[in-house]
């Protein structure tokens, strides 16, 4: 399983929030409190919006406490709205290409979870992403395949739609396969104006979600009252313990994170039965 990080709100410097946090994504990846792993040291990105739609991404298979350049991009980078992941794989190799955030065209893409049984429904999941972006496709993770198939089922005119017809999909062939086993998606996907988020899982062990407006981090980290206010931040886990700052997200629900707002929504998978 893996931690993440989501903002967007008034331009502020990446390590505002993935370095200087008491409990920040770095000290995440090597002490999680909320994960089922308290390590997560198998690769790590970060993904952000500057004067072009396309983002930047800064990716690599060092443990994100271990990796200097990390730590000077964070320093000198400053946007309105970016991704922070750091990984612990579920049996997938520790290689550029299976580390988050992934990115195609204007979109960014990150999870933490798992497919019970991917190996044996991986075949079939990965031909129902479309023809065109099937080339697309570099890594073995199952976080990648989601990614595809939110594209090829219209992630870029209705978000929400994809994400349900994306799960469901993924519902029906465990099904069909007859796999009995725990699936979990807590992902972040964004075109770089706003920001969509999922807590979702089979059972009752969803990965955790939390969401804070106007979060305090900010304001910590000496950005002004008046412009933290329009702050969202959506994470794996809270960045510190200040009691009232942080909301637990519901399980089986959908945040939408733009122009200020946080919006929460009861989310459905589009099941074909």
């Amino acid at each position: 399983m893996c931690r993440w990080l989501a903002y967007a709100g008034p331009p502020v410097y990446l390590d505002t929030l993935i370095l200087k946090p008491q409990q920040s994504l770095i000290t995440q990846s090597r002490d999680a409190n909320k994960g089922v792993s308290t390590l997560n040291a198998d690769g790590f990105g970060v993904g952000w919006y500057g004067d072009k739609p396309e983002p930047g991404v800064y990716r690599d298979i060092l443990p994100a406490w271990n990796d200097a350049n990390l730590k000077s991009l964070a320093e000198h980078v400053k946007a309105p709205l970016f991704f922070g992941h750091v990984r612990a794989s579920t049996g997938t190799s520790v290689s550029k290409v299976n580390c988050h955030p992934f990115s195609h065209g204007k979109w960014l893409f990150m999870h933490n979870g798992v497919i019970g049984g991917f190996e044996k429904i991986r075949r079939a999941l990965t031909l129902a992403i479309a023809p065109d972006l099937f080339p697309n496709l570099q890594g073995a993770t199952d976080s990648e395949v989601l990614f595809y198939l939110l594209l090829s089922h219209g992630l870029e005119r209705d978000p929400s739609g994809a994400f349900a017809r994306t799960i469901g999909l993924v519902l029906d062939e465990m099904e069909a396969a007859g796999i009995d086993a725990h699936m979990a998606v807590t992902a972040a996907a964004t075109d770089g104006r706003a920001i969509y988020a999922i807590r979702f899982s089979n059972d009752d062990r969803p990965a955790s979600l939390f969401y804070a407006l106007g979060a305090r981090p900010l304001t910590a980290a000496g950005i002004p009252a008046t412009e933290a206010e329009t702050g969202c931040l959506i994470v794996s886990e809270p960045l510190d313990d200040v009691r009232g700052v942080w909301q637990r997200v519901p399980p089986g629900h959908m945040l939408i994170a733009a122009d200020g707002g946080i919006g929460e929504f009861a989310f459905e998978p589009a099941r074909a039965n």
